[in-house]
């Protein structure tokens, strides 16, 4: 009977939530992505040019000749500076909501801005006490 009645009306069959018909134009669109992709990617490898010499198989570095190995240590404070630019500069990107509703999130938005600030004032601190920013050894 439930059967006869997802044939008569299909309209409240798609209408539940957890029901697997609604997943399926998402499934549609992702095999057309997959598709068109890999078509993509088939016909240039076979309609592009092929022309391999040994100026083309040489590593490019920016014009520049490769000197040594590339796989010799490097500082550490390199990889450092990078991680704690990231951590601070993505701190930033939560200030624009905050400024967008700030007149709507009166002081308790305000509050909760310095509270964050302060948190990352905090771990700024922390690593310059650490010496993490400090280049010679």
């Amino acid at each position: 009977m439930d059967l006869f009645f997802l044939q008569a009306n299909p309209v409240s069959a798609a209408s539940n939530v957890n029901s697997a018909l609604n997943y399926f134009p998402i499934g549609i669109q992702f095999l057309f992505a997959i598709g068109f992709v890999a078509t993509v990617l088939g016909v240039t490898h076979l309609l592009g040019p092929a022309r391999k010499t040994s100026d083309k198989l040489q590593n490019f570095e920016s014009g520049i000749e490769a000197v040594g190995n590339a796989r010799q240590p490097m500082a550490i404070k390199y990889f450092l500076v990078a991680i704690l630019f990231v951590l601070f500069d993505v701190e930033v990107i939560f200030f624009y909501p905050y400024a967008v509703n700030f007149r709507l999130l009166g002081w308790a938005g305000f509050s909760s801005v310095l509270l964050f600030v302060a948190s990352f004032l905090v771990g700024f601190i922390y690593i310059i006490k650490k010496g993490a920013l400090n280049w010679e050894d």
